[in-house]
């Protein structure tokens, strides 16, 4: 079986962002069976969506090449949430680490527990950008290209931090 090309949001707000994302990017390099390809670099935003009060954002993007399932690969996301002390509180509350499945290949899923791509994708800055740093020719299934979806995505301010390294 071929490998899959998968992209993993990656965001945290709590106990050292950066130093949160930068351990996730580590952690993902160690899944069985897969193979972390490019690192975006990262990016502070505001929070979105979020109750009031929450520091900013530090977000990422990954792509691996996987040979996991979906579910395979989205259980071994949420334990390493969870390695990185992650609990699931509040919904869009401040976190020390979350890593959202955001396309696998061009497969879609309407699960409610996975849904593929990522349903609010296209309309997250923090999400499209790095994205597009490390994938700028990509199409979104159902959604169409990425250089469109980030010319239209809705205005939030964003501060790339660094390169990826």
């Amino acid at each position: 079986m071929q490998p899959a090309r998968v992209y993993i949001g990656i965001g945290s707000n709590l106990d050292d962002p950066t130093h949160q994302v930068r351990r996730a990017f580590e952690a993902l390099t160690g899944i069985l069976a897969s193979g972390c390809v490019a690192r975006s670099p990262l990016y502070r935003t505001a929070p979105v969506g979020a109750p009031p009060g929450q520091p900013d954002y530090i977000n990422a993007v990954a792509a691996l090449d996987t040979g996991l399932t979906p579910a395979q690969l989205l259980m071994v996301l949420q334990a390493l949430e969870l390695a990185q002390g992650r609990t699931r509180t509040a919904r869009w509350g401040a976190r020390t680490l979350d890593l959202d499945l955001l396309l696998y290949d061009q497969l879609t899923s309407d699960d409610p527990w996975l849904t593929l791509p990522h349903p609010r994708l296209h309309q997250r800055a923090f999400v499209l950008y790095p994205l597009y740093d490390i994938a700028p020719d990509l199409n979104i299934p159902g959604r169409g290209r990425l250089s469109e979806l980030l010319a239209n995505c809705p205005p939030q301010p964003i501060t790339r931090l660094d390169s990826a390294n």
